[in-house]
């Protein structure tokens, strides 16, 4: 892997470039949040965390917010860890069971 704060990432949306941005521009160094993060849960191999996203989200683009819809393709990929693509998929009740 190497340096963990010089890993490059981004996301494209319907083969759109939405978001680049890379692991030196986090607020807290990846070591950092790895050491909060495990006083209070056991880390295992394998285990993700999510840290938080490079700008360019869609509600932030101005004049006009982009939101995803159902149907969209995400890829998005972080260099030396790999690339995913998930497909939006309809938010539905059905189901759920609702607590009250």
């Amino acid at each position: 892997l190497g340096d963990p704060q010089a890993l490059d990432m981004f996301l494209d949306v319907n083969g759109s470039r939405m978001q680049t941005g890379n692991t030196r521009t986090m607020i807290f160094p990846v070591a950092e949040a790895l050491s909060y993060i495990s006083r209070f849960v056991t880390l295992q191999p394998g285990d993700m965390v999510i840290t938080g996203t490079p700008p360019g989200v869609g509600e932030g683009k101005k004049p006009d917010p982009i939101y995803l819809n159902a149907g969209d393709v995400m890829h998005l990929g972080v260099s030396k860890l790999g690339e995913q693509k998930q497909t939006v998929v309809p938010f539905t009740l059905e189901g759920l069971e609702i607590l009250s």
